[in-house]
């Protein structure tokens, strides 16, 4: 029974896990709303209502019943402030359906399509009562994805007006809004694509990486052979040591995947907001300042430790409770002894995961790359005790690696200080400066691993290992490659690094303009559309960021192509609309826009109003995101987002020109 309650817990966690990935994915590819409700009262007697719910479906999607299952969350109801008000009499009842295959949950369940109806009977308790508050949730899905959703409802009982909140926005602020509105056409002549950014299965590897980076750092890789010792000498038999072992693993990725849930939750209540928290300038300084904090910690001249009451009361429990929740017990608290070697990999891979554009899905698929290759060990080492032989002893060869991770800690904060510095335009980390400084990094780093300087944790160096002079070469090679983008000549374009050093526009030396690669572009919607009309060319809208790593790549490995440069300079008006861009509208430009959903977004910043027109034109919120229009708004292909190839983007970018000229 106890196995059982456990596995249904896991399962339970588990599905929560996948709801969130398929919610995160909608989410960042557009934003979708395939159920709409409404609510309705019907009087039985002076004291008894029936409160109706109807919920009306997108064909091809479902909602599921209160029930209830081993799959999808059941849709619930929450009738507020009953005491001394109302009482509920009987259930919830919904429509008598028998239950249907599910291709995502893979079991029969009770599903609803088209149009549904929930109706709960009430009996007044109070006569003053007029009106109920029922909170509503709900999980929808089609054959490929799922999403969740919630509502409020106040419902009147007597017919009179729900007393609600007025929103009041003045006629300036509607005027504005308005003009936010681009009337875009052609919708029906493209079947319209999404192209993710970034592979969430290269992010998953990315993470499962850094898992096996943590392995070789002190704090995790002398637990291996003692853990997997301990599950195997003090288990009765050796079939139940390797199943406490595999328990064990897997608790550890479980635990690593639920530490990116609250992020898909930040997610759900605005698509923007990672999108906002990426590029909000004090969040990146506080990066910045960590990440060289987490630097100096491997470094050696301070430990970076979580509170030691929270181990000690971790492993207590572990010890007292035994069986499969003290194994779960165990596992957190290595997760918390480690969290010195663990904590900055897993800083990097947090920050990288929200200053890209994926947000919470990346992160998620990182956190549980990371949380694989931290379990695995415990597995495989007790499916194959003999392999503990092969095993290097520790020693100083670990401290070598978290002193490789502090110079590498070190070059990414800069990042973080360049994304504040763009979105700011404070001019601090020209390209020029932080390629400099990542060339002052890289010589130290170099210099450490042949042995010419040391810290506090090192030990005297014997002799150079193959390990140390490989790595040092490698750090070398890297300081070359990187000398061209000190210049200011054709070479400056390092184009494996797009995305990482600021845009080569943003530079030390005198640009012939401030937009990407020196081509002509606009940053401001109306010159831009004036420009393609007295030009007579067709008008590429380019949705970007200062902090967007892939709109970098973009520009500096497609764009950069001699076929798609002549492309856009000759034939297209580029128009740059900069999301993240943090420059305070005037007073007389900032105003109030009215979403669909009732709630108000304060547009002051430039960032704020072209996001909010890219949401609203496009349902979009992504960036890199591409547009080709005429000068009437009417699209003149697909649109695009991170695309790689060159070869792909320019067809796209010819099939636009085209279609313009007819």
């Amino acid at each position: 029974m106890c196995f059982n309650a456990l596995f249904m817990t896991i399962k339970k966690v588990l599905l929560l896990c996948l709801l969130a990935f398929c919610f995160s994915f909608n989410l960042h590819s557009q934003i979708l709303e395939p159920v709409k409700w409404e609510s309705s009262v019907e009087k039985i007697s002076d004291t008894e209502f029936n409160l109706i719910f109807t919920a009306k479906i997108e064909n091809g999607w479902y909602i599921y019943s209160q029930e209830e299952s081993d799959g999808p969350l059941p849709t619930y109801f929450e009738y507020k402030n009953q005491e001394g008000n109302y009482k509920l009499v009987g259930e919830t009842s919904e429509p008598d359906v028998k239950p249907k295959y599910d291709k995502i949950f893979e079991i029969d369940v009770k599903k609803f399509e088209g149009e549904a109806d929930f109706i709960q009977r009430i009996k007044i308790l109070n006569p003053a009562l007029k009106q109920v508050e029922v909170f509503l949730s709900h999980q929808i899905c089609d054959d490929q994805k799922c999403i969740l959703q919630d509502f409020n409802f106040n419902m009147s009982l007597d017919g009179s007006e729900v007393a609600k909140e007025e929103i009041v926005i003045d006629e300036r602020s509607k005027k504005l809004s308005e003009e936010l509105n681009l009337n875009v056409t052609g919708w029906d002549k493209y079947e319209q694509q999404t192209v993710e950014e970034q592979s969430n299965l290269s992010i998953f590897f990315l993470g499962f990486l850094g898992g096996l980076i943590a392995l070789l750092t002190p704090c995790v890789f002398p637990m291996i052979p003692l853990t997997v010792s301990f599950f195997t000498k003090s288990a009765s038999d050796s079939k139940k040591g390797l199943f406490n072992s595999i328990l064990y693993g897997f608790f550890i990725f479980l635990i690593y995947v639920l530490l990116s849930i609250p992020f898909h939750l930040l997610d759900s209540l605005d698509p923007g907001i990672l999108n906002n928290i990426s590029t909000n300038v004090t969040l990146n300084i506080i990066f910045f300042v960590i990440f060289v904090a987490f630097a100096f910690s491997f470094f050696g001249y301070f430990e970076l430790t979580l509170p030691q009451s929270w181990s000690a009361a971790m492993d207590s429990k572990a010890n007292k409770i035994g069986g499969f929740i003290g194994i779960f017990f165990m596992a957190l608290t290595l997760a918390i002894v480690s969290f010195s070697c663990t904590g900055p990999i897993l800083g990097t891979l947090l920050g990288s995961s929200l200053t890209a554009d994926g947000g919470a899905m990346q992160l998620t698929m990182g956190m549980s790359g990371f949380g694989l290759a931290l379990a695995l060990p415990f597995t495989l080492f007790a499916m194959f005790p003999k392999w503990l032989n092969s095993l290097p002893k520790s020693g100083g060869w670990l401290n070598t690696v978290k002193v490789v991770l502090g110079f590498i800690e070190l070059a990414l904060a800069l990042k973080f200080l360049s994304n504040a510095d763009l979105v700011e335009h404070w001019g601090l980390l020209k390209r020029e400066v932080f390629i400099g400084l990542w060339i002052i990094i890289g010589i130290g780093l170099a210099l450490y691993l042949f042995g010419k300087i040391k810290f506090p944790h090192d030990g005297p160096l014997q002799k150079l290992g193959k390990g140390r002079i490989t790595t040092g070469i490698l750090v070398i090679t890297f300081i070359i490659y990187l000398i061209p983008g000190l210049t200011n000549t054709e070479y400056a374009n390092l184009k494996q690094l797009s995305g990482f050093p600021p845009p080569m526009f943003y530079s030390l030396y005198d640009k012939a303009s401030d937009c990407p690669l020196d081509l002509n572009c606009h940053k401001d919607l109306s010159e831009g559309i004036a420009a393609a009309k007295l030009e007579n060319k067709p008008i590429l809208l380019d949705f970007t960021g200062w902090a967007c790593v892939n709109c970098r790549k973009m520009e500096e490995q497609v764009w950069s192509t001699i076929e798609v440069y002549d492309m856009l300079q000759d034939n297209y008006i580029i128009i740059s609309l900069y999301v993240d861009d943090k420059k305070e509208l005037t007073e007389k430009e900032q105003f109030q826009y009215l979403r669909t959903n009732g709630t108000v977004k304060n547009i002051e910043t430039i960032g704020d109003k072209w996001g909010t027109l890219q949401t609203i034109n496009f349902l979009n919120n992504s960036q890199p995101y591409y547009v080709l229009l005429d000068h009437n708004m009417e699209l003149l292909n697909v649109t695009n987002a991170y695309e790689p190839s060159a070869d792909a983007y320019l067809k796209w970018l010819k099939t636009g020109l085209e279609n313009f000229k007819k």
